[in-house]
């Protein structure tokens, strides 16, 4: 690799009102840093971070701002970033080690702690392949791809799927079963690579609005055998029940 080619970027998404409020980690040579705001309504704001190339988007929802980052990217790898994250430098450097002697690996998935330092979930503690089976709760800040492999393979985000549309969920595991479905290889990596705030989407377990967004989701992965994998879903899920009306609902995907 010479001096003038970026080794990984870092791809942000952000509204308007909280483009201020991105924490970036240490800047070198090989780093490239992209800014991705959505603003359909053409608010007016500042942006004046150096050495920071900003994309703006006339249109709404996160997958839209991961799918302009993977266009606009510049690096041998791209890992995704929110207003609300904080990296660890520690982590970054393992990826980034661990692609460079794995080649044949497009994917790799992490973990996040929260404010505290606890993990935001219940991560398995060994290395693993991922599989359609093992990625569901998969995020996208998270995740670190190798972009000559991602856009070789034609794998972007379903834009119908994530925050800021009526799905809201589901976009970052849609992503990673397509790459798998097109002969990409993943790992898991039990290594901690960024500190997210608890609150979150998954917050509304339960809901209507969230068993139906689940249910589309293993609908786009799973196509005819999605109920099957929608009853065991509610089996295994450690998050509580939802009451044998919604379970049906969930099951049949309504």
């Amino acid at each position: 690799m010479t001096s003038n080619e970026v080794l990984l970027t870092f791809g942000y998404s952000t509204l308007t009102n909280r483009v201020k409020n991105i924490q970036f980690p240490k800047r070198d040579d090989n780093r490239e840093f992209i800014v991705l705001v959505q603003n359909p309504d053409e608010a007016s704001y500042v942006f004046d971070t150096p050495q920071t190339k900003l994309v703006e988007l006339k249109s709404r929802g996160v997958a839209k701002s991961r799918n302009a980052a993977l266009k606009y990217a510049s690096g041998k790898y791209l890992i995704f970033g929110d207003d609300d994250i904080t990296f660890d430098e520690s982590g970054i450097s393992q990826l980034v080690n661990y692609f460079e002697a794995h080649p044949e690996c497009a994917i790799i998935l992490a973990q996040t702690t929260d404010e505290t330092g606890t993990l935001r979930k219940t991560y398995p503690t060994k290395e693993a392949k991922l599989t359609k089976y093992n990625s569901a709760k998969a995020a996208t800040y998270e995740m670190m791809v190798r972009l000559d492999a991602i856009r070789g393979a034609n794998i972007s985000f379903d834009e119908n799927f994530g925050a800021g549309v009526d799905n809201y969920l589901g976009d970052e595991y849609i992503f990673i079963a397509d790459a798998l479905s097109r002969g990409l290889t993943g790992v898991y990596l039990p290594i901690r690579v960024a500190i997210h705030p608890k609150e979150s989407s998954g917050s509304a377990w339960g809901t209507r609005k969230d068993l139906s967004a689940r249910a589309a989701v293993f609908s786009r992965v799973f196509g005819p055998t999605a109920p099957i994998f929608r009853a065991l879903f509610l089996l295994k899920s450690r998050k509580g029940r939802v009451g044998l009306r919604n379970a049906i609902l969930f099951i049949l995907g309504r």
